[in-house]
């Protein structure tokens, strides 16, 4: 019998960032406090298969040789068969079914669709666990840029100029896509309506670029944003959602400093390619930091948010400008949500604790 707070901590999954999900669960596994949780770490292969992965953050940690990845080992996790528990069972390769005890929180580690979109919080709404970060709508909303935008600009919240176009309307009317396009001005950039880690996105330079960027961004999403760009200083922020009846709070700004790239893509995110610095803190006036801290938490109260998230900024000549709110930000030990609260005073384990204990205290 084990006093110890029971962790099922989901990663991987079906969506092109699942490698990033499983370096995400290698910081996790590597420092959370063992003395306080027992983790059942419940690994989501390419093709949707639940499996129970071994506990070892080595086997996730990231590579850029290698990118880490969910194996299928041949077992499969079964969850509850209704409310009225919460036991996880495995059932392993030969056909034998054992238990994994009751779970006390999930912690859905997943970045991008079928993970970070509502989808798997559905699920998990639907069999009574309660877990880590926001609920179904706040996540289907922060997936979605369109609708991100939408929501924010209903709030009174500057967001860049934009137009959503769907797969049907690019391949019936692309005449009329390009005009649109060319209203919003170049550089502008082509990202997929639902994806994240800059998976999908390209910079277009001139209306050449146009045609080859929408396929890219089409082979990730149905629908596709091709927004105006901002000019200004990239900086992100982390919000914490707070405890029922307390407020979400934010920490000190993060700033990406683009040198010797077109934009912060996934290769500088996670492979350490060149060109890009990451300033923590950002060099901000307080009434800077203030407004910024403001304006993200406004963002992440008009959608919804619980828990978690990343809100990226512009800083321009006239202000603030949101580009999106990321409600399962990249959570490696080295990724900027972490190290915005570490530069708080808020160190990465400890962060993990806060984020389960207060998902409990939401669910109590």
């Amino acid at each position: 019998m084990t006093d110890k707070v029971a962790v099922a901590l989901l990663f991987g999954g079906r969506s092109s960032e699942h490698s990033i999900s499983c370096a995400t669960a290698a910081g996790v596994l590597e420092a959370i406090d063992r003395d306080r949780y027992e983790v059942i770490p419940v690994g989501i292969t390419r093709d949707g298969a639940f499996t129970l992965q071994p506990d070892d953050a080595s086997r996730f940690a990231l590579n850029r040789e290698k990118l880490p990845e969910v194996e299928d080992n041949g077992s499969r996790i079964l969850w509850p068969d209704s409310v009225a528990t919460r036991e996880l069972s495995v059932v392993d390769r030969d056909g034998v079914r054992s238990s994994l005890g009751e779970v006390d929180i999930v912690f859905p580690i997943l970045h991008g669709p079928w993970g970070e979109d509502g989808t798997l919080q559905g699920m998990l709404e639907l069999v009574g666990l309660p877990y880590v970060g926001s609920g179904v709508l706040a996540s289907a909303l922060g997936m979605d840029k369109h609708f991100t935008k939408t929501v924010l600009q209903q709030a009174g919240i500057p967001v860049a100029p934009w137009v959503t176009v769907s797969a049907y309307e690019w391949s019936t009317g692309a005449d009329a896509v390009r005009d649109a396009a060319r209203e919003l001005g170049l550089p502008a950039f082509v990202k997929p309506a639902r994806a994240g880690s800059s998976v999908g996105v390209t910079k277009v330079k001139d209306w050449s670029e146009l045609d080859g960027a929408m396929e890219i961004a089409l082979a990730e999403d149905d629908r596709v944003l091709i927004e105006s760009m901002v000019t200004g200083r990239e900086v992100e922020i982390a919000v914490l959602g707070g405890r029922p009846g307390e407020p979400a709070r934010a920490s000190v700004a993060g700033e990406i400093v683009v040198s010797g790239r077109d934009f912060y893509d996934f290769a500088a995110k996670y492979l350490d390619a060149p060109g890009i610095d990451l300033v923590c803190p950002a060099d901000l006036t307080d009434a800077q930091l203030a407004e910024m801290r403001e304006l993200a938490i406004r963002g992440f109260d008009a959608i919804g948010g619980e828990g978690l998230a990343r809100v990226d900024f512009f800083l321009t000549a006239d202000g603030f400008v949101i580009n999106e709110i990321n409600t399962m930000p990249g959570f490696t030990p080295i990724s900027m949500f972490p190290r915005c609260w570490q530069e708080s005073g808020v160190s990465y384990p400890a962060l993990i604790d806060e984020l389960i204990q207060v998902a409990i205290a939401r669910a109590a």
